[in-house]
């Protein structure tokens, strides 16, 4: 299972509730990475795209497809080690189709899903093209727009009877917390 299902299967379910007030009022739009659209496609069979935009959805009221999108985005230009690499000056000139992109979405708030592409576009094009945006992680996007809700004493109770069934299953010991302490 991709984590990007996993997120949708946890939002459908309800296991996950979200502040859509959170980012209420801020435009998005979603970068589509190489490694989870064209070559994840290639390699196995399935591009990720949909979820991508799903979530995004779910946790954004307004958003706005880059354009072109999909299989035919532009690449952020670090991809394939660049990000990693000493070619600061060939990344960021690769890149500007994809600065240029995001700058005519109008939007403020950039996904990016590749932790490459994340650094790409918050590191280097937002600074080097002038870009008024903020740049989040799928999942941190998530992680932020995410209500906690304290649980009741009872659903305390129910969750530690079930880690510890989990554990004498699995035939783990666990160290007594009081009986605990940091080594010297």
């Amino acid at each position: 299972m991709n984590v990007f299902e996993l997120m949708m299967e946890y939002i459908k379910e309800g296991r996950l509730k979200i502040d859509r007030e959170k980012f209420a009022g801020k435009l998005a739009t979603v970068h589509d990475p190489c490694n989870y659209g064209r070559k994840s496609e290639k390699t196995f069979g399935k591009a990720y795209y949909d979820e991508i935009r799903w979530i995004t959805d779910q946790i954004c009221d307004t958003w706005v497809d880059t354009y072109p999108t999909r299989e035919n985005n532009y690449c952020c230009g670090a991809g394939g080690g660049a990000w990693a690499m000493p070619y600061t000056n060939e990344r960021l000139y690769y890149g500007r189709k994809k600065a240029q992109q995001i700058q005519e979405t109008g939007a403020e708030i950039v996904v990016a899903p590749c932790h490459n592409c994340r650094d790409q576009i918050m590191k280097a094009l937002t600074k080097e093209y002038d870009l008024e945006i903020e740049t989040f992680y799928l999942w941190e996007l998530l992680a932020e727009s995410i209500i906690v809700e304290p649980w009741s004493e009872e659903e305390v109770e129910k969750a530690h009877a079930e880690a510890e069934a989990q554990w004498e299953a699995l035939g783990v010991e666990l160290e007594d917390e009081d009986d605990w302490a940091p080594p010297e």
